[in-house]
């Protein structure tokens, strides 16, 4: 089960580059239920994520760089690329992706929670802006499935905001 919530970034934290980070690209063959591959760094997957917003069950099954590639090249959509900071935060980890390519401009910290009680009772750090979770077009699913448009429009919104 994959418990997480989203946030949208008004700070970006100093010194992203004392934090681990993975170069992802991932690419999605379905998403109802999500169906992705993923590369991270030289790691490959394919993953299942039921339905759901906050809460969802999530499947890893490991692949090899010809398999990705293969699975690829089937892929419906958008390509999405993003470096991904892993930062400690008390008893968590933010994940910040930042995203690069037809997405830059875009920046979402995600944070996952052993139970809801947790995720629902959890107080962001105050570079953290709006909670975005239940705001589908923050979901990298939905974001594979978006024109070239609707990405503009979330761009422009987040400029104006100096997010």
């Amino acid at each position: 089960m994959e418990i997480e919530r989203k946030f949208l970034i008004q700070k970006m934290p100093e010194h992203l580059e004392q934090y681990k980070s993975h170069l992802i690209e991932q690419a999605y063959l379905n998403v109802r239920p999500v169906v992705r591959v993923r590369r991270e760094d030289e790691n490959y997957y394919m993953t299942y994520k039921g339905g759901g917003m906050m809460a969802r069950e999530e499947y890893n099954l490991p692949l090899d760089a010809d398999s990705y590639a293969h699975l690829l090249q089937k892929a419906d959509g958008n390509i999405i690329t993003k470096r991904r900071y892993l930062i400690p935060f008390h008893a968590y980890t933010i994940e910040l992706d930042v995203f690069e390519g037809l997405f830059e401009g875009i920046v979402v910290a995600e944070v996952e929670f052993p139970s809801i009680e947790e995720a629902e009772s959890f107080a962001a750090p105050e570079w953290f802006g709006e909670d975005v979770t239940y705001d589908g077009r923050y979901h990298n699913s939905a974001m594979s499935r978006m024109k070239v448009e609707e990405i503009v429009e979330i761009q422009s919104l987040l400029a104006s905001e100096g997010k």
